[in-house]
């Protein structure tokens, strides 16, 4: 097989098997009784993938972590997460961040 195919069908493949375990979920939604644990489970999965999605851009920077002071998006991120806290508001933690993020990066630069 030539190597682009191959990575045509390999990506093909993933997708389809990524649409069909989330689209389980949803096929049997109401049709099967779920226990009481899992169904309090999954309400904590996005908490938890959003730290997942969003630490390694904020820290990781030319290969490396970065704890730095100088790390704009650090800055940011912890502002946001503040803001987060003290508001509970999504947009105003997404346009404080957002400046936040703004004015570090020319500010660090």
């Amino acid at each position: 097989m030539e190597p682009t195919l191959n990575l045509w069908l390999t990506i093909i493949a993933c997708g389809v098997v990524s649409f069909l375990i989330r689209f389980s979920f949803i096929a049997i939604h109401g049709r099967v009784p779920l226990p009481n644990w899992f169904t309090r489970a999954l309400m904590f999965v996005p908490v938890a993938l959003l730290p997942a999605f969003t630490l390694p851009e904020i820290l990781i920077q030319n290969g490396g972590v970065n704890f730095s002071p100088f790390n704009a998006r650090l800055i940011a991120g912890i502002v946001a997460v503040a803001v987060a806290w003290r508001t509970k508001n999504v947009l105003a933690t997404i346009a404080v961040g957002m400046l936040v993020l703004f004015a570090a990066q020319f500010l660090v630069k």
